[in-house]
């Protein structure tokens, strides 16, 4: 066996244990990570069967959504990837140009918001949930192509209200947080 194809297959084998870990990295991380070209890393996904990533997320979201009862999976801002019902929940969502101000390529507050309120109502143990209070700040500005991450944690309910703490990092870095206080409507 040459050089080349052990190298290969200690790279393949090394891909699919990262993408075990984080299977939301991008062609584009990985590529970075191995310091191999993009096309590397997709002849390497092609060849172990392991699908592009919007795909991957698409499997992840579809697993997830049938167990949310407050918010249907058309309403969600971004990709349910991970829920625990009334304790926490992971979203992903891709920004574009189309969420953007055209002169800044900044992405427009209600998209992070929106992201950030959709997964807070979703992961909590209830059929219908509005927010009661909100209290959010954005922490630095977000550009198209960004991939955020957003984490929700249930922090105390009481009655039929919730607190709900979301984070929304990109890159590890955090850009926005909000606390929520939501009602549930049909303990009321």
């Amino acid at each position: 066996m040459s050089r080349s194809s052990v190298m290969k297959k200690e790279r393949q084998a090394i891909l699919l244990e990262k993408l075990k870990e984080d299977p939301f990295l991008t062609d584009e991380e990985l590529a970075e990570i191995f310091g191999v070209s993009v096309p590397t890393i997709r002849l390497d996904r092609l060849e172990l069967g392991i699908p592009e990533l919007r795909e991957r997320i698409k499997n992840v979201a579809e697993k997830n959504y049938s167990k949310v009862k407050s918010i249907q999976s058309r309403d969600m801002v971004g990709e349910l990837v991970e829920i625990s019902l009334g304790k926490s929940g992971i979203s992903i969502l891709e920004t574009n140009e189309k969420m953007a101000f055209e002169k800044l390529k900044v992405i427009q507050g209600q998209y992070i918001y929106s992201m950030a309120e959709s997964l807070a109502i979703a992961v909590i143990d209830a059929h219908v949930a509005l927010v009661g209070v909100a209290n959010i700040k954005y922490k630095t500005p977000v550009y198209a192509g960004s991939k955020l991450v957003a984490r929700a944690e249930v922090k105390k309910s009481y009655d039929n209200k919730y607190i709900v703490w979301v984070k929304i990092t990109e890159k590890q870095v955090e850009v926005f947080r909000g606390k929520y206080i939501l009602v549930s409507l049909e303990k009321i």
